[in-house]
Parts: structure tokens; sequence; C-alpha cells
């Protein structure tokens, strides 16, 4: 079969030439490509002979899609797929599959590093000593004691959950499937917004998702609370999280994930919005989670090829 990588999925390109090397050991056609596709059109040129694409978090719409007419399996090394266009997948009967798991302690470190930014202030901190000032009598905010609300609890939840308890915090949780953990109480979505300190969003992007984190969720938080958003940008109403932080109503936000892939557009509401760290989508970025992922990519590429689909999404 005829397999295009059409980007390098962050790992070296030796450890490429030996991907190459081991499928094309077994009769298959591997091309690689060590940078990312300037456009569509570009996108489509890499994968259309194709009858297998591997692929990260690339925009995959229907028209491209559909310029790969030999295309049977899509290998998208990412744990969502939202920006795939599943749909024209299903019509055209092509398979696919993800890799979940592949960055669980990358986005859970994350998650809690920027609660712990956010409470001690890092980005203030650093602007004042960088001017040849002090503290300015700022008085920062323990992790210990507090309460902190888990949206999903998924592998990622679950993860957070974790550090965070060792931190000392109380645990809330909500999620659509509850479980018996101990240290972690699930309770409703008004409550959990209610009575959080610390809130992180751990949940996929679906029609069922899509702007569930609306404005009366988000006006229902502590004054003095904080909000983190490392799952998917559709969740969650920013430009009202952006109304609120301006009105003082929410303590802070640190934000990874947004409507689209940053670049963000010049008036975007968060960009002017009071305490907060906006980050370029990075949570999944570790080289110790590139390495994990390319695992997965190569296994689920062996497992189709001997007709036992893992990792499934369709």
């Amino acid at each position: 079969m005829k397999i295009v990588q059409v980007e390098s999925l962050g790992v070296s390109k030796q450890e490429l030439e030996n991907a190459k090397q081991e499928f094309e050991s077994l009769g298959h056609q591997y091309t690689y490509y060590t940078d990312i596709p300037k456009d569509e059109d570009e996108l489509i040129a890499r994968m259309k002979d194709a009858e297998i694409v591997n692929i990260s978090n690339i925009k995959l719409t229907a028209r491209a899609i559909e310029s790969c007419q030999n295309l049977k399996y899509l290998n998208v090394a990412f744990t969502g797929t939202d920006h795939v266009d599943i749909e024209c997948c299903r019509k055209h009967g092509i398979k696919v599959s993800n890799a979940a798991g592949y960055s669980t302690e990358a986005v859970s470190e994350l998650a809690v590093g920027l609660a712990v930014a956010l409470m001690r202030n890092f980005s203030q901190m650093d602007a004042n000593t960088r001017k040849l000032g002090n503290r300015n009598n700022f008085l920062g905010t323990e992790l210990c004691g507090k309460t902190v609300g888990i949206v999903g609890t998924g592998n990622i939840g679950l993860a957070t959950a974790k550090i965070f308890k060792a931190f000392g915090c109380k645990i809330l949780a909500y999620s659509r499937t509850k479980k018996d953990i101990d240290g972690i109480d699930y309770v409703t979505l008004d409550e959990l917004f209610a009575h959080s300190d610390i809130i992180s969003l751990h949940i996929p992007a679906n029609p069922q998702t899509k702007g569930l984190i609306s404005k009366d969720l988000l006006a229902q938080m502590k004054n003095s609370a904080i909000i983190i958003n490392t799952a998917r940008g559709s969740v969650m109403d920013n430009a009202a999280l952006a109304e609120l932080l301006i009105a003082g109503k929410i303590a802070g936000a640190g934000i990874d994930v947004y409507e689209s892939e940053p670049p963000l557009p010049e008036n975007y509401s968060l960009l002017s919005a009071p305490n907060t760290i906006l980050l370029p989508h990075v949570g999944y970025a570790s080289k110790e989670a590139m390495q994990k992922r390319f695992v997965i990519v190569r296994s689920n590429l062996h497992s189709y090829l001997q007709g036992r689909q893992e990792n499934v999404i369709l």
C-alpha cells in the first residue's frame, strides 16, 4: 500500500527513516514530509495518491478527502478528530483511527502548571522583575486546600485530578459517566461551577459539548475562581469569558485552545482580557508525548495492514 505521512509528527529525521525502512521491508511504499503543508492545495498534492495517510491536527475538509480517491485509511496522530470531516470519511468508507492517550501526562501537567502560574501571577512578577521592580505587595494564592472542579473524567481529567490531589486539593467532578474513585465527588455542572476555586476542562469537542460552558454557567463562578481550558476551544464561550474577566467577575483564565488554531485574529476577545495566560495550543507538545504518539501511529499502521484496526473512530 502507498502510505503518506504529510508532516514530521514532531519526531526526528532518523525516526522517520526507520519507519520508512520498516514498512518498505513489508512491501509498502512509505513517503514522509518534514514540514507542514503551507495550504490545503499543498496538503492535497502530498496525499492525493495515498491509500493510507498519517496526519495530526491539520484541518482535513471534505474537499481534501474527496481529492484522494484511493484513500482507505486515515491514521490521525491526535486524540481529537474534530478537525477531520468524519461524515465525509463515513460516506466514502474510509476507516479512521486516532492516537488516544499519547498526551495524557503532557496536558494534565500543563493544566496544573497554568493554575499555579495564574495563582502566583508569574507573568506580572516576571515583568516587574525585568523592569527592575519588586513584587509590589503582591500576594499569591496556594493550591493546597482549594476545591478543584474537573469537567470530564477521561484519562486526562483523571490524571489532572491526581496531580491536584497531590497538592492537597479537594476534587469535584462532572462527567456523563461517573466513576467510583476515592477522593473524587461527582456533582452537577452548576454545583461544580458555583463551588470550585479552580475549574479545569477536559471534555471532547462534539455536538453535545459545543458551547457547554456558557455565559450563564461561567457567571456562576466565584469572583476569586480561575478556569483552565486545555481541552477544546469550542466547548466554551470565550467571548463571554473575556467579558466576565474584564468585569472582574472571574479572577483569571489559562487558555490553550480556541475555536480555531492560532494565530488568533487581532481583535480576538481574550487578547484584551486581564489575568489571562494564552498559549498557542501546546498542551500535547512535549518531546515525550511526540515519542509516545509515533509509537501509536506505527502500531495503528501495523494493525490496519494486518486487518485488525486499533483506536477505532470509524
